[in-house]
């Protein structure tokens, strides 16, 4: 467990650089990024770098005894590049260009700027590729952000009817995928077809979907481009990329693959206010963050990683970019810093050392304020380094009990046709793992292609596209297996499975989805379930089965049915609805459950159990009697965190 932060040393007059230096490494951190926004100070004119000031940074930091984690810089590519490549820019989807003039200008299907960023990656990584401060290096920066993943340019179309062709191999092939024959949409060659933009009405949605896929694949390569010349020339290094909170344009698993570390951006406050939790959420949690929103990623990218990850970016104090920027509660970033190490991060790093007075980001807050003097960040980043000291290793996290089951094309297909506003499969998935939080459980959040073998409970939110593979992976892996709604809804290519859903999961539970509604907020379903009527929303299938329902909507048909260890539901649940279902199979799986106050949660790392108050009043702490507490006690307060081996 190691501490790092984010550092621009070219944001600052050179001679404070030693005294940075001496200061980082006297608070407790050992790692400091550096060098993913410098492109235009490293190569200030075509083909002529100035190293001097990189080098001397990178010197200085060496000499304090800190590791860097160099960066290439192609998020950020300089203005003389964009001039004599214009064709470079994303282009979104009303067709207008992505201008020069913040960052991530670039367009991932760009083949002259993979051919720069081969070049820049290169120059950088035959330079410090083997120095012996740098320890580890980034990929570019924050892949996707500014909604940067979907291009609609020359370039991306060219490529789109490439990839096309090699998945589909014939027109035939892909108009029947397509189903094509519908309004007339029928190609008669792959040169015909267009990016699925500025159409009059909604575009195919196979069309959708597969632009989607290409363009996740096209994340994939640019990523495999620069790892695979890092590897080369700086053998021995991990490469890591850092991830982002709640986005789903790419498929963060396949890019991963190509990664040593996964790691991730963490801005709990930012995230609780940008995102859909309601008002009388972000106010509960205005300044320690939601219980689940950081857990939740951690442990995405935890199983992104194979269980090697970072938290790149930790929100230190007030961020600028979310639309209200409240100041964390005294003590929790020190919470976030040990919630983080108890999912299973290697490193943690905070962005960033020093405020900046200049530019986009003035207003988002660093361990330090701008005037160099120590913010309260950095205070509890010096607390969090004296208690890993303190504290001693951990070992890594172990399988959990609890598998959760996420699909980025899921999410994709779900929001070409949501059916219903709101049917948001990441805020399905989100909702699921929160009511196994709710209870104590850890969990491995994973891909549809894992191995389950050895989990007790898998929780799949939504499959719509449910592959054979990975339900013969949930049989042979002896779980009890939870499946959302409008699981096996769709086959590959997008389309109603001609058994109708739930598809290929039909060979292992006898049911039948004859039709399906969206409801309005407010208009229901109810579920009656062991004597109890309690809530779901939004979305309601009518089946068709013989199995005798576990639980059945109160007006009539099945809302939950099972066949073995096999179980469906046919709606959104509501939380009471969801704890219910998670305690009846977390039960059938022999899987104990503990009853946390609201807000608490806990993490169980090596023998150590954490525990986390989110809430805005102080909590008891659940430990057992005669815990031994390593840190905190009895009572946890407002965004504060207690740890203790078991007696």
């Amino acid at each position: 467990m190691k501490l790092g932060v984010c550092y621009y040393p070219e944001h600052w007059p050179e001679g404070d650089w030693p005294e940075d230096a001496r200061r980082m490494a006297q608070m407790g951190l050992t790692w400091v990024r550096i060098g993913e926004f410098a492109w235009s100070r490293i190569e200030p004119e075509p083909g002529r770098f100035d190293w001097g000031w990189l080098d001397r940074a990178v010197e200085t930091l060496a000499a304090a005894g800190l590791r860097i984690v160099m960066c290439t810089p192609t998020a950020t590519p300089p203005k003389w590049l964009v001039d004599a490549h214009p064709e470079m820019l994303a282009v979104d989807a009303q067709g207008r260009p992505r201008r020069f003039g913040s960052r991530r200008h670039y367009c991932f299907s760009s083949e002259d700027y993979r051919a720069q960023c081969a070049r820049i990656t290169q120059a950088v990584a035959t330079r410090y590729g083997r120095h012996p401060a740098v320890g580890a290096w980034q990929t570019d920066n924050e892949y996707g952000c500014h909604d940067t993943t979907i291009s609609y340019s020359a370039n991306a179309a060219r490529r789109f009817r490439t990839w096309l062709a090699q998945r589909y191999q014939s027109i035939e092939a892909l108009n029947r995928a397509w189903g094509a024959v519908f309004w007339s949409q029928a190609y008669r060659a792959f040169d015909e077809i267009d990016p699925p933009n500025l159409t009059v009405t909604e575009a195919n949605p196979s069309h959708r979907l597969d632009y989607n896929r290409f363009a996740s694949d096209e994340v994939a390569g640019f990523n495999r481009l620069q790892a695979d010349i890092l590897r080369r020339l700086s053998p021995g290094r991990d490469i890591t990329h850092n991830f982002m909170g709640f986005y789903t344009e790419f498929d963060h698993f396949a890019v991963a693959r190509d990664l040593d570390v996964a790691s991730w951006d963490s801005y709990p406050l930012g995230f609780l206010e940008q995102f859909w939790f309601s008002d009388a959420e972000k106010l509960a949690y205005l300044r320690q963050g939601h219980p689940d929103i950081a857990g939740f990623h951690h442990d995405l990218y935890r199983g992104c990683g194979r269980g090697r990850w970072w938290v790149m970016e930790q929100q230190p104090g007030p961020v600028n970019w979310a639309r209200f920027n409240p100041a964390p509660l005294p003590g929790v970033v020190r919470t976030w810093s040990w919630e983080a190490f108890a999912h299973g991060a290697e490193v943690v790093s905070y962005f960033r050392w020093r405020q900046a007075p200049f530019g986009q980001e003035q207003l988002h807050a660093g361990l330090n304020r701008p005037d160099r003097v120590e913010d309260q960040g950095g205070r509890e980043a010096r607390q969090v380094a004296q208690e890993i000291g303190a504290l001693g290793p951990l070992a890594p996290c172990r399988r959990a009990a609890v598998a959760l089951v996420f699909s980025y094309e899921a999410d994709w297909h779900l929001k070409i046709q949501p059916q219903g506003q709101g049917f948001d499969g990441l805020r399905l998935a989100f909702e699921m793992y929160e009511a196994l939080r709710r209870r104590g459980l850890d969990i491995d959040i994973l891909p549809p292609d894992a191995d389950f073998t050895g989990f007790g409970l898998v929780v799949c939110p939504t499959l719509p596209m449910l592959q054979p593979a990975t339900l013969a992976a949930l049989e042979a892996s002896g779980a009890v297996v939870l499946f959302g709604p409008r699981t096996g809804s769709r086959t590959p290519e997008g389309q109603i499975p001609p058994e109708l859903p739930p598809g290929p999961l039909q060979a292992g539970l006898a049911v039948k989805v004859t039709r399906v509604e969206s409801l309005r907020p407010g208009a229901g379903p109810q579920v009656a379930f062991e004597g109890r009527t309690l809530g779901a929303r939004l979305w309601r299938e009518t089946l068709e089965t013989a199995l005798i329902p576990r639980a059945r909507f109160t007006d009539g048909g099945a809302a939950w049915v099972a066949q073995g260890r096999l179980n469906y539901l046919a709606t959104w649940p509501g939380a009471e609805l969801l704890d219910a279902v998670i305690e009846t199979l977390a039960g059938a799986a022999g899987i104990p459950l503990t009853d946390l106050p609201p807000g608490v949660r806990l993490r169980r790392r090596d023998g150590v159990t954490f525990a986390f108050n989110f809430a805005p009043e102080p909590q008891p702490t659940p430990a057992p009697p005669g815990a031994t507490f390593l840190m905190g006690g009895e009572v946890l307060p407002p965004g504060g965190l207690a740890a203790w081996r078991q007696p």
